[in-house]
């Protein structure tokens, strides 16, 4: 792993593959460091064409932390919110700059795709494709998340390793895929790793201030010229099915995609079909 400076902050960051292979930068959802990337999701998208960059988003992992911010205040949308998502967005686009790369295909998931809405509406020539997984375009109506998702989301983080593990894999449980096997002892392992390489529950909450207040992006994405693929699970407790078909119909000429048992997660036994989707999308958007 590497750190640079970018929009003014430090970036930690990790690359995969081969430079001269297909741009892909992936960015993570609310919480998550790049360590939670699945190697072997990593490994199939590598192994069909990309050159990939994974990050820290500000306020988590290594990346910088905006502790002098303090707590965001529970009007979302105030003006003194630590950052919002365009922040993060310009982000994005200056660790690309710093790596030097003119353009990509940016993927996220969940929050990462908030963020990478907002970069291609802010620096359309800067993205290559669009694909937004598990996310949302903000529009309001939408369904809110299950009682039980909900809860797992907002209940306070606790301090000490093993109770931080314990919450963890009890979160992941309910946002999971429950048409796919729940491994307990994978979630565990990857929650201890997560605590002991940086744990910041303050950076989640102003994480999570950013993405109320950044509010209704259909406007911007409706006016996207890029290609946009749109993966979402059918079984979404946090973020349900409709906040997918919605961001595809916000978008011109976006494709939509539903993954059946999926919930919020990304299983490991759908890592190569959601892979091969993503692979072929981002060749046929170099094609264009």
């Amino acid at each position: 792993m590497a750190r640079v400076k970018a929009n003014g902050i430090e970036i930690e960051y990790e690359t995969f593959g081969e430079r001269s292979a297909r741009p892909l930068v992936l960015l993570r959802g609310l919480s998550t460091q790049l360590i939670h990337w699945d190697p072997d999701f990593l490994q199939a998208l590598v192994d069909r064409g990309h050159y990939l960059v994974i990050f820290d988003n500000r306020d988590v992992g290594l990346s910088t932390w905006f502790d002098h911010a303090g707590l965001p205040g529970l009007a979302a949308g105030s003006a003194d919110l630590a950052y919002g998502l365009d922040d993060m967005a310009d982000d994005t686009v200056g660790l690309m700059e710093a790596l030097g790369l003119e353009s990509a295909h940016l993927a996220g998931m969940s929050m990462g795709g908030m963020i990478v809405q907002a970069a291609a509406i802010r620096h359309p020539g800067r993205v290559r494709s669009v694909t937004s997984v598990m996310s949302s375009s903000g529009a309001p109506g939408l369904p809110s998340p299950t009682s039980a998702a909900l809860a797992a989301l907002l209940t306070p983080t606790p301090e000490e390793r093993e109770a931080y593990v314990e919450h963890t894999v009890r979160g992941q449980r309910v946002i999971g895929s429950p048409g796919f096997p729940f491994d307990a002892e994978r979630e565990a392992e990857r929650a201890g790793r997560a605590h002991d390489r940086a744990f910041h529950p303050a950076g989640v909450a102003r994480q999570l201030a950013a993405v109320q207040a950044h509010g209704d992006r259909r406007d911007g994405l409706a006016a996207l010229r890029v290609p946009a693929l749109v993966v979402h699970g059918s079984d979404d407790p946090l973020l349900p099915v409709e906040h997918g078909r919605d961001t595809a119909a916000s978008i011109p000429g976006a494709e939509l995609r539903i993954i059946e048992g999926m919930g919020h997660d990304i299983p490991r036994e759908a890592h190569e079909e959601i892979a091969e989707l993503m692979a072929a999308f981002t060749k046929r958007a170099e094609g264009r």
